[in-house]
């Protein structure tokens, strides 16, 4: 049976800004993972890769779905356009990890936000997803503290990179948080608590002064 599709507009465009974001990470993932720091870097990447494009699939067809479109699921050869600049400009491994730790993070956040107020149809969406994503979590707040305890330009160079999807990524969770319209089709995601719990993650990486802090 097809959801309700009343008042679904922003969620929809919620759940296109994460598929747009998890499309274009796998292409990031394969494209610069191959050239990974190591082979063990490498092979993790590639299965991420394959993780969040799994995801952008899913989460395109439950688009297809709330639109209510009852013929076939298209291919996804492309984003909707909704990705993060600093996303799609992503081009090394430094800015690669500065990409996934910041969507991820992000995402998880609003996801979790999501499976606490949503309607119990919107959270079995989300339940595979969530889990699947921790250890896509883990590894990059594994490779940030590695990249900032570094030695050289590295370290400048990733908080440069943060610096780059910080404010854009801060700004997404701000609109989510102040989205209206939605609560009768059961899709509650107005919490204004989204950017304070991403402070929070950021925070747990000791950042200095060099770093975007709002």
């Amino acid at each position: 049976m097809a959801e309700d599709v009343r008042n679904s507009g922003s969620f929809i465009e919620l759940l296109e800004t994460i598929a747009d974001n998890k499309f274009v990470l796998g292409d990031r993932l394969v494209e610069i993972g191959v050239s990974g720091p190591n082979l063990e870097a490498t092979l993790a990447a590639v299965a991420m890769a394959q993780g969040e494009l799994g995801h952008a699939r899913l989460l395109y067809n439950w688009i297809f779905e709330l639109k209510g479109l009852k013929s076939k699921k298209p291919n996804i050869e492309r984003q909707t356009g909704k990705a993060f600049k600093g996303v799609v400009e992503t081009h090394n491994w430094i800015t690669l990890m500065a990409s996934l730790y910041t969507v991820v993070t992000a995402v998880d956040i609003v996801l979790s936000s999501i499976s606490e107020k949503g309607n119990d149809k919107t959270i079995s969406r989300i339940q595979k997803l969530m889990k699947e994503q921790k250890e896509h979590i883990v590894y990059a707040q594994q490779w940030a503290r590695q990249l900032l305890n570094d030695q050289g330009a590295i370290p400048v160079a990733f908080k440069e990179s943060l610096n780059n999807m910080l404010p854009e990524v801060k700004h997404w969770l701000k609109e989510v948080a102040e989205t209206t319209g939605i609560t009768d089709s059961g899709y509650v995601v107005n919490d204004t608590s989204l950017i304070s719990k991403f402070q929070e993650e950021l925070n747990k990486l000791n950042l200095d002064d060099r770093a975007v802090v709002y």
